[in-house]
């Protein structure tokens, strides 16, 4: 916290909310991340075996089969119409809070990042599940918030592809219009989606769950040439079998190509035809599937055609959303920011 913050009383923070993942950074310097998923547990029996009301993040991943388990943005929206998904948001944005060491006392200053396709959808359930949580608010869509901490603000396409949605846009020095945003649903879980189907069509007899194919995704995801064999144990008939995967993930991983590539090259060409080439070698990719090996390389070979470009990976995309959101909270003004209830 900066002398002046600590004088008023105030702390900054930044928070990316995600479909999977969510993560905060606060002007204190205190980072940290979960999963987006918030259980209840289903009955009497669980209360009694759990000894907690609530379990968020891997604690709720791992005993989900105790739990009435809510992960409440799907596809980048707040599931519409369920209490119990906004009462999962305002539990994980307090989580967040809490573990980095928000106190009671603080006067919060929080600017959170959502999709895109949330920011137009749900703002306003945000505002009302936020109240006595923080004190003063902006919503900004994920992507902006990484350009705006990447100082990419001017000439630069973002590409945020995560697992609800994948999300675009043309930074021209000013706050995005929605003209300069796209956004798609074709993104990690639908690649997860893929990958059941094919595994589950290439080898009938094996049994895996989603979370397990969730895994895999993350642990091998690649477009391209294989480096090698990718193989993974799951029960055949309940006994642990050794399966090779490699051609279900190429598949899977590369379905999210053409989209993303038709979509890149769609945004390109309404940039101002001047700055076309400065965009083009401005292309930044960020969000958990980022780190799809080969993926860079392979946009980068589809600007060919247009001139060519570079498309640069973000080295830490685990908090490049929440640190952007950040760095908006300390700059600023005070007329930008709108007052939350102090009761939801």
């Amino acid at each position: 916290m900066t002398a002046k913050e600590a004088e008023d009383g105030v702390l900054h923070v930044g928070i990316d909310l995600g479909t999977s993942r969510s993560s905060i950074s606060t002007s204190d310097g205190q980072k940290f991340v979960v999963d987006s998923y918030v259980g209840w547990p289903a009955d009497m029996v669980a209360i009694k075996v759990l000894k907690k009301k609530i379990l968020i993040g891997e604690e709720a991943l791992k005993n989900r089969v105790m739990l009435d388990l809510h992960r409440p943005l799907e596809r980048g929206l707040i599931k519409e119409g369920s209490e119990k998904d906004l009462q999962a948001v305002r539990e994980i944005i307090g989580h967040l809070l809490k573990r980095s060491g928000v106190k009671s006392g603080h006067s919060v200053r929080a600017v959170i990042g959502v999709p895109a396709e949330a920011m137009r959808v749900n703002k306003q359930q945000l505002r009302n599940v936020l109240g006595g949580l923080v004190d003063s608010l902006m919503i900004v869509s994920e992507p902006f918030s990484v350009a705006y901490g990447l100082d990419a603000l001017l000439h630069a396409l973002i590409i945020d592809i995560g697992a609800g949605t994948a999300d675009f846009c043309v930074m021209k020095g000013r706050f995005p219009t929605e003209e300069d945003q796209r956004t798609l649903t074709q993104a990690g879980d639908s690649v997860d989606e893929q990958l059941e189907k094919l595994i589950s069509a290439s080898h009938p007899d094996v049994t895996f769950s989603e979370h397990m194919v969730r895994e895999w995704k993350e642990k091998y995801a690649f477009v391209g040439e294989p480096k090698g064999p990718i193989k993974v144990t799951a029960p055949v008939q309940g006994k642990p079998t050794e399966i090779d995967i490699t051609a279900e993930i190429r598949s899977a991983c590369e379905s999210l190509l053409a989209p993303v590539t038709e979509t890149m090259i769609e945004l390109l060409a309404k940039v101002e035809p001047e700055y076309q080439a400065e965009v083009r070698n401005h292309v930044i990719l960020t969000g958990g599937s980022a780190l799809t090996r080969g993926l860079s390389e392979t946009l980068e070979l589809a600007l060919e055609e247009y001139g060519g470009g570079s498309v640069r990976r973000v080295e830490d995309p685990i908090y490049v959303g929440s640190d952007g959101a950040l760095a908006i909270a300390i700059d600023a003004p005070a007329g930008d920011w709108e007052k939350v209830p102090a009761k939801a």
